[in-house]
């Protein structure tokens, strides 16, 4: 499955024997862009698993079938439960779930032992379907990405690498293809480690310029007047070791796009050069008089406060101006916690691929997500590829088996983030691990359930398993409380 940017896309088969109850869930579907199929008869589920190919399979528990008597199946099996198990065997990809009665639930919690993924009762609160059958497609994106050594998590060309589950950002990736296709400057601003220059080349990527060249500076990496040498170039002489010329990244990078990072760490004399060439599109070579002229898409990047330091004196207003064509403020990972299952799966893959060539890609429980989700990551993706690359290593001295997987636990999460106590992390307000005296019993329920669906992503199976209490339970507090 390979979802667009902005959302992500599922093939739903939806069996009903009642076509308008089908035409209603199609449409709670389709808004956010999922592909429906639907069929009224077992008959008709069954030749569309044998010829089509499906990532979520929406089946009614009870309908006529052929041969079978009040929704029951010449075999005794519900009809439904016929519609699973042809899944299981026509579409293991796919993930089923069951659409009952009140009375039928029984019936539905057996299926989970034929490889059920969820059961909803009927009528349908089309808001939770929705996000049953989300999670559901999400599920089935994940494993397709493991399966496929996930060498970009959003697959269609031009965002390759980035992760664009969350709502914010989905949303950026509908503003780089927006603004890549025009010739503004764009200025991408975030904390370290969020994944700027990604960004940076998704733009390029997405832009008219996409068969030149993209090449990257960092500003803060080099001196004064190598920046210069490195940003413009120079000419044979012009310096003690120059021995012939040498063009700079404005004129390598001409046609192209050219990234400037932390361009915030750019000294003031550095940034009065720098505006007069976006101004005039010409270059002048250190050592030369001469001008050179160029044309660049200019990217910049910084992880400090532009106009703060504006107000300090320490960067141009005007060039300030110059580079914000269009903004992309990149959000912490704290603020995107829905993605770093994703991102997490992803980098096991990745460092998997130099630590363990040709083996499966690590599995890594339940538990151990859950530390890592409900980490702060000051230092971001960049952090939580690093972490990724220490467990793998930490379970290999344990050794394992050769043919198996490697299973990753939470005792492979290092010691600084397993004993991380979320109230005291950046970012983060009150917790239910912090002082609950004076709180109602039925206060403190209501937050160990919200905090534990956040850090769940709003998966109610696995939210309930941490909780210790049935789902159908959870379902039932969801509705007391109001939580959604």
């Amino acid at each position: 499955m390979a979802p667009p940017a902005e959302q992500l896309r599922a093939q739903v088969l939806l069996v009903d024997d009642e076509p308008d109850h089908a035409d209603v869930m199609a449409e709670a579907l389709r808004k956010p862009g999922h592909v429906c199929t639907i069929v009224t008869s077992v008959e008709r589920a069954l030749d569309e698993l044998k010829h089509g190919t499906f990532d979520v399979v929406v089946t009614d528990l009870r309908m006529p079938v052929s041969g079978g008597k009040d929704g029951v199946a010449p075999d005794g099996a519900d009809a439904g439960l016929v519609v699973l198990r042809a899944a299981r065997s026509m579409q293991p990809q796919a993930e089923t779930i069951m659409v009952t009665a009140h009375g039928d639930v029984p019936t539905a919690r057996a299926a989970f032992k034929d490889g059920a993924y969820d059961f909803i009762e009927k009528p349908l609160d089309l808001e939770v379907f929705r996000n049953l059958v989300n999670r559901a497609a999400d599920t089935v994106l994940l494993r397709h990405e493991a399966q496929g050594g996930l060498a970009g998590l959003v697959q269609h060309d031009g965002f390759e690498g980035i992760v664009a589950g969350s709502e914010p950002m989905r949303r950026i990736l509908r503003t780089v293809k927006s603004v890549a296709a025009t010739t503004l400057p764009v200025l991408i601003t975030g904390e370290s480690g969020t994944g700027k220059e990604l960004i940076a080349q998704a733009v390029h990527r997405n832009s008219p310029r996409a068969a030149k060249r993209f090449v990257a500076l960092n500003c803060a990496a080099e001196t004064e007047t190598l920046l210069e040498d490195q940003l413009f170039g120079h000419v044979r002489g012009a310096f003690t070791g120059a021995e012939k010329d040498r063009e700079g990244v404005f004129e390598y990078a001409s046609g192209g796009t050219l990234f400037l990072d932390e361009i915030g760490d750019m000294p003031l004399k550095m940034q009065a050069k720098l505006l007069r060439v976006l101004e005039t599109g010409r270059v002048v070579r250190v050592g030369s008089n001469d001008e050179r002229q160029t044309d660049v898409r200019l990217v910049s990047a910084t992880n400090k406060d532009l106009p703060a330091m504006i107000s300090r004196g320490e960067f141009r207003e005007d060039l300030y101006f110059r580079i914000k064509g269009s903004q992309i403020a990149l959000p912490p990972l704290r603020e995107r916690r829905e993605d770093i299952p994703r991102i997490v799966q992803h980098a096991l893959a990745r460092a998997a691929g130099g630590i363990l060539p040709g083996k499966p890609v690590p599995a890594i429980s339940d538990a151990a997500m859950m530390r890592l989700t409900s980490y702060a990551w000051p230092g971001n993706v960049r952090q939580l590829l690093n972490v990724a690359q220490n467990m793998i290593v930490a379970a290999i001295g344990e050794g394992h088996d050769a043919d198996g997987p490697l299973q990753l636990d939470v005792r492979h999460v290092p010691d600084d983030i397993r004993s991380a106590d979320a109230a005291d992390e950046p970012g983060e307000g009150p917790s239910v691990g912090g002082s609950l005296a004076g709180t109602s019993l039925e206060q403190i329920e209501k937050r160990a359930i919200r905090e534990t669906l956040r850090l769940t992503a709003g998966n109610r199976e696995q939210a309930a398993r941490l909780l210790g209490i049935g789902e159908r339970t959870l379902y039932r507090k969801l509705k007391e409380y109001g939580l959604r």
